[in-house]
């Protein structure tokens, strides 16, 4: 049977980089869209009901989209994975969440350096453990290094918002939510990795996140309508609602290229485009008192240099971490 054509890294890089920029644009339109209703809980709803709606058009349009909704209950059924995976759009719903929060304070640039921090920190254990499909990965130097060095790209990053005048237990709050949401989001990904491969398409893994997630936020909203009442009416800007569908070309263009470039250019590449995005957006569309300062570019180059090292797979002869064993 003939392979599938590989893209040149020429081309697909520039996608997974236009891909990636997806991510911060998505970030704003959901902040937008909190800031409209009143209501941020209402945004992360909206943002994940009109994604599902996508999601259900392609699994019924594509013929791999029906093909993996055929394999969901014998998947279940004979458990060829923990049942609990499906509960993986929670996590996204956590991660919407948590932009319709705090975009409007801490801005899309600091927002995406402390989610890509908390994929990273977490991406260290989730590969120790081998939660998703390639199994366990060696425990590093190099991606210890890394993960270090998010920590301060983060801090320098954050460094303004905190030596401002007052509020700074806000400001580190706010900072917590997204690098919270970035944590989980290596799961999730282990996850969908897992739960796709077994029904035979990334397109039915998608779909199951957005129900569960979409649920969630469901049962969450209805109880706090129940207790506060509903925000202001939906409203009449046509972009306020493109929040899901950006959600879904992230996953949709990050699961076609991975198939061609590989999982480390394809992770690189979908990184890269969301730091650069979401300068782009705090530089050229800022939000009403969000400022791009030196630490923060600088900051955001230094998440950039750290993801680099921590993914990169190389081999140092002879150093190891303490406990490790040599492989033959």
């Amino acid at each position: 049977m003939p392979q599938p054509a590989r893209l040149p890294a020429a081309v697909g890089l520039p996608l997974a980089l236009a891909a990636g920029m997806a991510i911060p644009a998505q970030a704003r339109v959901n902040g937008e869209l909190g800031v409209a209703l009143d209501d941020s809980l209402a945004a992360a709803l909206v943002s994940f009901g009109v994604g599902l709606a996508v999601m259900i058009v392609v699994s019924a349009i594509l013929p791999r989209g029906r093909a993996g909704f055929a394999q969901i209950l014998p998947s279940l059924r004979e458990r060829r994975f923990p049942r609990i995976y499906i509960l993986a759009g929670v996590i996204g719903a956590w991660f919407v969440l948590t932009q319709t929060l705090t975009i409007a304070v801490l801005g899309v640039a600091v927002f995406t350096v402390a989610t890509v921090a908390g994929q990273t920190l977490t991406g260290l254990v989730v590969d120790r453990m081998g939660i998703g499909p390639g199994g366990k990965k060696a425990l590093t130097i190099m991606r210890v290094v890394g993960a270090v060095l998010t920590i301060a790209a983060v801090a320098w990053a954050v460094s303004p918002k905190l030596s401002g005048t007052g509020g700074t237990g806000d400001w580190l709050l706010a900072v917590l939510l997204p690098l919270s949401a970035g944590m989980a989001m290596s799961f999730q990904q282990a996850m969908n990795g897992t739960t796709g491969m077994h029904y035979g398409s990334p397109i039915t893994a998608t779909l199951l996140n957005f129900v569960s997630g979409f649920a969630a936020l469901l049962a969450v909203w209805l109880v706090k309508v129940a207790l506060s009442g509903t925000g202001n009416p939906p409203p009449d800007t046509w972009w306020y609602y493109l929040g899901g569908p950006l959600g879904c070309i992230f996953i949709g263009v990050g699961a076609m290229l991975v198939k061609t470039l590989g999982v480390l250019l394809t992770s690189l590449g979908l990184i890269g485009g969301q730091l650069i995005g979401s300068l782009l957006l705090d530089v050229f569309f800022p939000a009403p008192g969000s400022v791009v300062v030196a630490a923060t570019v600088l900051g955001t180059a230094l998440t950039l240099a750290a993801i680099v090292v921590a993914t990169l797979p190389w081999n140092m002869p002879g150093v190891r971490l303490p406990g490790s064993r040599r492989r033959p």
